[in-house]
């Protein structure tokens, strides 16, 4: 398979979203990309007698959003390329490839989460608008909407901005939510009900610490992981008398998730641990007490649902494997007895061997602080990209991504380094990277994983790039301005911050308590910090090849992060490249657009290691 050939392919391997299993667990449906000019919502048969079906064919990416109660009925959302200002609808399963919007189109708010009630009459989602007015708020505010009439009542108004989804009971009487109105870093749960007349908080551990809930399929508890001093710890609260009843509480455990099968009559739960970024769920009933593990002796496997054989729905994916929705029996892990729902290797000519493998990659940074990363070896290499994860609240796993299987098709190592603030090491090593700041150590662990990597062999100096999207960009600005070029010799930042103050003004307004969280309060708090981690005031430091990559339509990192570089640059005297797209968000995802970002990063990096 030749290069050219390779990467019509990889734009056309399946990357699967959103999987969520049907309430009645007969179905399972999730949003795939790359299938066509966009993504769209797939449907299969979880009993997997027959293929997926296409439930949308649209020219804007298509996501899932939830099943309404009865499984019939998926509701999906869509934005205008990238924008995030979603629109819902409904699809019916009866009638495929209809879509029947429910709320407007083009808001010019950001709407959370969709849940339809059980009578079918009205809508619960949150959204930063008031409805009274009609102006964009900070805060998100918890919406009831009657389909039948239009009327959007607010049930919960909190007073401060922040990312949140509300959580309709399986019952239709309550809903959960999180605030954050005590400090940028904590969440606390509230709970109102479908009147709106009882608004209350019922969970919360600290001004500063994060609690999430969810709802168990009764009705009447919810499950939940709140922060301790040194670790995640799982509880149960009771609706009836709101005490609350410990389930896990062990400091060696990276709890991270904990998954609500949904419309099961039991009550168990799924239990997502990450160890050293590796996934080790296992399944605990929450009566009994009684936990086991379904760890696979390969790649990560993630259950969602129990049928009514014994048998488990689940997502299983590795790098040399894409993700998969997969059916699978919980005594017997082993992949190759896994039955693909969505037969994703019927969709394309690449397999296994076609793809590098992930290898662990470990090294001490500037503190002795031990971290964490997978390289992708090749053959003779060009030269060595580094590819950096986003958030920084993330991890990057041993996953199949296209970009990576890309370069290394073209003859480069790639590295990904897990650095201090990343998930999947615990609380401490997440927290970390809040003792200095976005820009302190987590950009030393990634220039000592390039220094690393040298001194091992798999990169020579001048002959490292690096790249990445969202916190991935912004390290890559980092890595340019800061680093001499015979540690990083060009970079190319997708959507990355440069200019943390204007960043901070012009992005999302739920997104603004994540960057006063991370920085220790807002730029006017923090002056001297934010000027000193803004990659804007140290480009005539560069020394390496830039390629600045932007989507026209982010309203994360906004493009206004690239209008005033470009300025910085020119005042500078810094040659640099610019690739933008008028259609994309936070991110490059259309098909059409990937074809032109993947061979001008190719060409980019290889020319600027020659």
């Amino acid at each position: 398979m030749n290069p050219a050939e390779y990467l019509e392919y990889l734009l056309k391997l399946p990357e699967l979203r959103n999987a969520k299993v049907s309430p009645d667990g007969k179905w399972v449906a999730w949003s795939w990309f790359q299938i066509g000019p966009a993504a769209d919502v797939y449907l299969a048969p979880t009993d997997g007698t027959n293929e997926s079906i296409q439930l949308s064919d649209t020219s804007e990416d298509t996501m899932v959003v939830a099943w309404t109660p009865d499984s019939t009925v998926l509701l999906v959302e869509q934005d205008q390329g990238g924008d995030e200002r979603a629109q819902l609808f409904r699809i019916d399963l009866a009638n495929p490839g209809m879509l029947h919007p429910l709320t407007e189109a083009s808001p010019n708010y950001f709407r959370r989460g969709g849940q339809l009630h059980p009578d079918g009459c009205w809508l619960v989602y949150g959204a930063n608008v008031d409805v009274a007015t009609g102006q964009e708020l900070a805060p998100t505010w918890v919406y009831r909407h009657d389909l039948m009439t239009g009327e959007r009542v607010p049930l919960a108004c909190p007073e401060k901005g922040g990312f949140n989804i509300p959580l309709l009971s399986p019952t239709g009487t309550h809903i959960l939510y999180h605030r954050q109105d005590l400090r940028p870093g904590g969440y606390q749960v509230w709970l109102v009900d479908i009147e709106g007349h009882e608004d209350r908080e019922i969970l919360n551990f600290g001004p500063s610490a994060k609690v999430w809930a969810k709802w168990l399929p009764d009705g009447e508890r919810v499950v939940f992981l709140a922060e301790a001093e040194t670790h995640r710890r799982f509880g149960v609260w009771h609706l009836a008398d709101a005490s609350i009843s410990w389930l896990i509480d062990d400091p060696s455990r990276n709890l991270e998730d904990i998954v609500v099968p949904p419309g099961i009559a039991e009550s168990i739960v799924v239990v997502t641990e990450v160890r050293d970024a590796r996934v080790r769920s296992s399944i605990l009933n929450v009566d009994t007490g009684v936990e086991s593990n379904v760890i696979p002796p390969s790649g990560d496997l993630r259950p969602l649902r129990p049928l009514d054989d014994g048998s488990w729905i689940g997502l299983y994916s590795s790098s040399t494997q894409p993700t998969d929705i997969v059916r699978f029996a919980p005594n017997n892990v082993r992949p190759e007895t896994f039955l693909s729902l969505t037969r994703v290797w019927d969709r394309t000519p690449i397999r296994p061997e076609h793809l590098t493998p992930a290898q662990d990659f470990r090294w001490s940074s500037v503190d002795g602080l031990e971290i964490q990363g997978w390289l992708y070896t090749v053959s003779d290499p060009k030269g060595t990209v580094v590819y950096v994860h986003g958030g920084p609240t993330a991890h990057s796993e041993d996953r199949l991504i296209p970009t990576i299987s890309f370069f290394n098709a073209q003859g480069f190592n790639v590295f990904v380094p897990n650095y201090r603030g990343s998930t999947g090491f615990g609380l401490a090593f997440q927290e970390a990277i809040k003792e200095d700041g976005w820009g302190g150590r987590e950009q030393d662990d990634i220039r000592t994983g390039i220094e690393a990597l040298i001194q091992a062999g798999h990169a020579a100096p001048g002959r490292v790039g690096v790249t990445g999207t969202s916190y991935g960009g912004y390290s890559s600005w980092c890595a340019i301005t800061h680093c001499p070029p015979e540690i990083v010799a060009a970079a190319a930042p997708i959507c990355g911050m440069t200019d943390l103050v204007v960043d901070y003004e012009t992005t999302r307004p739920d997104l603004r308590l994540y960057s006063e969280e991370m920085m220790g309060g807002r730029p006017d708090q923090q002056p001297e910090r934010y000027y000193e981690r803004s990659p804007i005031n140290f480009v005539s430091n560069i020394k390496g090849h830039l390629l600045i990559v932007q989507g026209r339509r982010d309203p994360n990192v906004s493009p206004e992060n690239v209008n005033v570089v470009i300025n910085a640059l020119h005042k500078a005297n810094v040659e640099y490249h610019l690739l933008a797209f008028e259609d994309e968000g936070h991110g490059i995802f259309l098909p059409k657009n990937q074809r032109i970002l993947y061979e001008r990063l190719a060409t980019f990096f290889a020319e600027s290691f020659e």
